[in-house]
C-alpha cells in the first residue's frame, strides 16, 4: 500500500493508505442476485466485491456459488440453528477464505 499523504492522512503519524492507485469504487456497489438455497428461492445483496470472492471459492472448489451459498447456508443450520444475518455471514467468510485460503488456490 501506498503512503498516505500528511495532508490527507491521519495527523501526527505515518500512515498506510487503504486505497490503492487503481482502486474500483465499483466494488463497493451492493448486488441483488436471485439465487436458490437449498430449493428455497431467495434473493441476496451483497457488494460486487463480495460476489467475486464467492466465484473464487466456488471455482476452487469445482462448484456454483449457489452451491457454495447452499452449503453455507446448510452448516450454519447444523452447526448453529441458523443466522440472523446471513448476508454478514456471507462477508465474514469471504474475508476469512482471503486471510487463510486453502493450499488448493
Amino acid at each position: 500500500m501506498a503512503q498516505a499523504s500528511r495532508h490527507g492522512g491521519w495527523p501526527g503519524r505515518d500512515c498506510q493508505d487503504p486505497f490503492r492507485g487503481d482502486f474500483d469504487m465499483l466494488q463497493v456497489v451492493p448486488v441483488s442476485r436471485s439465487v436458490r438455497l437449498n430449493g428455497f428461492a431467495t434473493c441476496l445483496r451483497l457488494e460486487a466485491v463480495y460476489w467475486r470472492i464467492l466465484e473464487r471459492i466456488a471455482e476452487a472448489n469445482r462448484c456454483s456459488v449457489s452451491a457454495v451459498l447452499s452449503y453455507v447456508d446448510r452448516e450454519v443450520h447444523l452447526r448453529q440453528g441458523g443466522v440472523r444475518n446471513f448476508s454478514g455471514l456471507i462477508r465474514v467468510i469471504c474475508v476469512a477464505w482471503l486471510l487463510d485460503p486453502p493450499s488448493t488456490h
